[in-house]
């Protein structure tokens, strides 16, 4: 698109006061605080604070223009509706825009997916995809203004916290490819139940283009459920040998890698991943779908399957003084939980397991349900030592030791400050998981070990 402020004013169906049309803008900002010289700054009203409270504060670090609802005064574009308005955006140059486009959405791993993906996409040539979790409805649009002739493919994640919200990213994303990674029960609270969130998440399928194609994981409950709504073909991933991409084998060679083996459309392969976990290799599995639906030969798509980044506290390995910290903090919910836990189990470790486990929240009415979920995990994967925090935690460990896990190996920590005493006392070749939901902050307590 044309990186001036009349162009995107324009776009959003905005009126442009007290700038220059001709004058170019360069990315987004959505905190005054950091602020980009040369960026648009979107004044969004949250719970708490009126971001016009904060446009001139912005115009005086160097953004180019403020977007908000109403003047306060400088450069800026002011339009009914925010999020309608990027959407509007968003979908412009959606619609003048002829490559291929990935939709993900699912309740768990739909970043590392999108990181997959881009990375098996790359022998197409420019990818654009959301940086870190732009996945709203105020910065899933965003992306569209790194569009140009040159970019091969845009892989997009979509998040849902409630009802239509898929429907409202997915109608200006309007994917060619659309994977639903699971149906699980993050932020169930919002939906009520996991129906709610198959329903919730399956708001991406009508929006498939045409000649499109749907990529579901072959063992979910609600597969049938799903492949109903399509009208277009369906591929899945998955173990069982129903699944389009097979996963037959994985092991973990490290923390930091893995190696999957698979049949895909009859052919074995071999690839490795640098990260570890069996939901990972699922991720992986569903990223080659996508590649192969988009021509990148699957020999192509393994190759560059290695490079993809995966962002912070998504399993995170640090290492301090011969101690292996694996942060996984950046959300929580009983899937990603159990999953973590089966994880550190089965990498090697050649001294005590730890599991730090906080409680999950956005559960609603299945509180209860999946915490005692997790405190079943802990039977079966056995850490040597358990660590919990947060008052619904109290849950896993009532699950856990009813189950018959010994009391002496499994303990509270009333503070973040607990947990990095209980750091400070591991010793050399420990390794701890340290998992739990965004709000609590959990890493905080390995940022106060000292270094």
């Amino acid at each position: 698109m044309n990186h001036t402020l009349g162009e995107f004013a324009h776009r959003l169906g905005g009126k442009l006061v007290s700038a220059n049309r001709e004058g170019t803008f360069h990315g987004f900002s959505l905190d005054s605080r950091d602020v980009k010289p040369g960026s648009v700054f979107l004044a969004i009203k949250g719970e708490r604070v009126d971001g016009l409270d904060f446009a001139s504060t912005a115009l005086k670090l160097g953004a180019a223009a403020y977007l908000g609802t109403r003047e306060v005064g400088g450069a800026g574009i002011i339009v009914d509706d925010i999020a309608k308005s990027l959407a509007r955006f968003a979908k412009s140059v959606r619609e003048e825009y002829s490559g291929p486009v990935i939709g993900i959405t699912g309740s768990n791993g739909k970043t590392s997916t999108k990181e997959f993906v881009s990375a098996a996409c790359h022998p197409l040539g420019s990818i654009v995809k959301n940086p870190g979790n732009w996945n709203t409805e105020f910065t899933a649009p965003l992306i569209w203004d790194g569009v140009d002739s040159d970019t091969a493919a845009v892989v997009a994640e979509l998040a849902m916290r409630g009802f239509d919200q898929i429907d409202h990213l997915a109608a200006f994303t309007q994917p060619t490819v659309g994977i639903i990674t699971l149906i699980g029960t993050a932020h169930i609270e919002m939906v009520q139940s996991r129906e709610g969130i198959a329903q919730a998440k399956g708001e991406i399928i009508p929006h498939i283009r045409p000649d499109g194609m749907l990529i579901l994981w072959q063992e979910d409950e609600f597969l049938e459920y799903l492949k109903a709504k399509s009208r277009v073909p369906v591929q899945t991933f998955g173990f069982s040998g129903d699944a389009t991409c097979q996963i037959t084998g994985y092991r973990a060679l490290d923390w930091r890698r893995s190696e999957v083996q698979g049949v895909l459309h009859g052919k074995s392969f071999r690839l490795e991943l640098n990260t570890v976990g069996k939901h990972q290799a699922l991720n992986a599995a569903a990223a080659l779908l996508a590649a192969g639906h988009l021509g990148v030969p699957v020999p192509d798509a393994i190759q560059n399957l290695p490079t993809a980044q995966l962002p912070p506290m998504r399993m995170e390995v640090i290492e301090w003084r011969g101690v292996t910290i694996v942060l996984d903090n950046y959300n929580a919910s009983p899937d990603s939980t159990v999953a973590a836990l089966n994880t550190l189990a089965e990498v090697a470790s050649k001294g005590r397991r730890v599991a730090v486990l906080g409680e999950m929240k956005e559960l609603g009415e299945l509180s209860e349900i999946g915490h005692r979920q997790v405190g079943k995990a802990l039977l079966r994967t056995h850490p040597d030592q358990v660590v919990l925090f947060g008052e619904q935690s109290a849950l896993i460990h009532d699950e856990a030791l009813g189950l018959g896990f010994p009391a002496t190996q499994m303990a509270s920590a009333p503070s973040i400050e607990d947990i990095t005493s209980v750091l400070l006392a591991l010793q050399p070749g420990d390794t701890v998981l340290i998992k739990g939901s965004r709000a609590l902050g959990l890493e905080k307590a390995v940022e106060a070990l000292p270094r």
